[in-house]
């Protein structure tokens, strides 16, 4: 199970040098569950990332409206705990509570702007955007 956004910054606290706090990203992205092959296709596919990335959204009923649910998934172990990172910011969020939300600013709280590759942060805002275009397109 993914951790909460809140645990994940506390975690990142109590890590004092970057090595520790990439080990940790990689870990979790050895906690998500696993995306099916079925959505493995192009559709899911994120452009503009450097590694291969899947993306897979869906809407459920909530109390407040309706709320998305994601799976994801990469070939790269950094990329899959940004993906994990990505989804404790966003699951379960209505579309208003997505296109709210500043992921760049929990990317750069995190410390991960500045550790991360160019090529990492773009695939990073690739994936945000995507979520963001499946909010907008639903918001509407």
């Amino acid at each position: 199970m993914i951790p909460t956004l809140d645990a994940i910054r506390a975690d990142f606290a109590l890590l004092e040098d970057w090595e520790d706090r990439y080990r940790y990203v990689i870990e979790l992205g050895r906690e998500l569950p696993p995306l099916p092959d079925a959505l493995r296709t192009e559709v899911n596919k994120v452009r503009g990332c450097v590694s291969q990335v899947w993306l897979h959204s869906t809407r459920r009923a909530g109390a407040g409206g309706p709320t998305f649910a994601f799976l994801g998934d990469s070939d790269a172990h950094i990329v899959r705990g940004l993906i994990a990172i990505l989804l404790a910011i966003y699951q379960g969020k209505t579309a208003r509570e997505i296109l709210a939300s500043d992921a760049a600013a929990v990317f750069a709280a995190l410390g991960l702007k500045e550790h991360l590759t160019p090529q990492r942060s773009n695939g990073f805002f690739a994936m945000v955007e995507r979520i963001r275009a499946d909010a907008m397109a639903h918001a509407a």
